[in-house]
């Protein structure tokens, strides 16, 4: 059976701002305690900086709330609702009707995740994980909200994930770096691939794989307060930082920095149904 069909293909997309370069950090954590000390300047540095969408992602049920009560604060801010695959092995058996509930009740709230497959880590079982994971394909399916996923060393079972969720289910492979099968299967389901601060890394591989996804399902994030893009790597990420993600990704698709800023903040905007500007 499938989805209803989720908010991220019912909305329009956006439009650009005559001459002014806007970005959309698809996905960061600002409620982590990280950012404690100085949340609010960050949030100064992002606007000054041209940031003027972002998502808060969550990686439980507290933080989903969190980062509700946060993005209800501010505008041009989102929010997430998810039990992160790190999180599987310690939520309590009722955490994804509270994932539920929030997600049906917030209207911050955007999409579901942070869900996926961590095999590197493997905080929880593997079996453990894709059960929760393919819960919140289902979830994002029934609320017709899009799902925002991670992936690592997971190929196989996201891509199988993939294709026995309910089919119209939207989703984004988040902080993308490759995985041929699980690119397929997201390519083949319409889905969408969020490009982060590991893109200007020399050690990128998935370079030529993010030149075959459509323009318009191409994201770009920081996953504040991780993995800061050059010149800032090995200090702490901050959506502000998401230009320099702009221009690593330009760089490697030969477009100009402006034309991605542009592309993939309308992208942003019609992924979590936020419609036009």
């Amino acid at each position: 059976m499938g989805c209803l069909g989720s908010r991220a293909e019912e909305e329009g997309t956006a439009s650009a701002r005559d001459g002014v370069t806007e970005y959309f950090d698809s996905h960061c954590h600002l409620t982590d305690t990280a950012f404690r000390d100085d949340r609010d300047a960050v949030f100064l540095r992002a606007s000054e900086a041209g940031v003027k969408g972002i998502t808060l992602i969550s990686s439980d049920v507290d933080d989903a709330a969190s980062a509700a009560e946060l993005a209800a604060k501010r505008e041009g801010v989102y929010s997430t609702a998810g039990i992160h695959p790190h999180a599987v092995g310690v939520a309590a058996s009722g955490d994804l009707d509270r994932v539920r509930e929030i997600a049906s009740s917030r209207a911050e709230v955007v999409a579901i995740g942070e869900t996926g497959l961590d095999y590197f880590y493997e905080h929880a079982s593997r079996a453990a994980q894709r059960v929760a994971f393919d819960a919140h394909l289902q979830l994002g399916c029934e609320l017709s909200l899009p799902v925002v996923v991670h992936a690592r060393d997971a190929d196989d079972d996201i891509a199988a994930a993939i294709r026995a969720m309910p089919s119209g289910t939207v989703g984004v492979l988040h902080c993308f770096t490759g995985g041929d099968r699980a690119f397929t299967e997201a390519m083949a389901a319409d889905w969408y691939v969020s490009a982060s601060g590991i893109a200007s890394f020399k050690s990128f591989s998935a370079a030529p794989l993010l030149r075959e996804v459509p323009r318009e399902r191409l994201l770009i994030e920081t996953d504040s307060p991780y993995l800061s893009p050059v010149p800032f790597r090995g200090r702490r990420n901050e959506p502000a930082n998401v230009v320099h993600v702009a221009h690593a990704v330009a760089s490697l698709l030969m477009l100009s920095y402006e034309e991605v800023a542009q592309r993939t903040t309308q992208n942003a905007r019609r992924f979590y149904g936020l419609g036009t500007i």
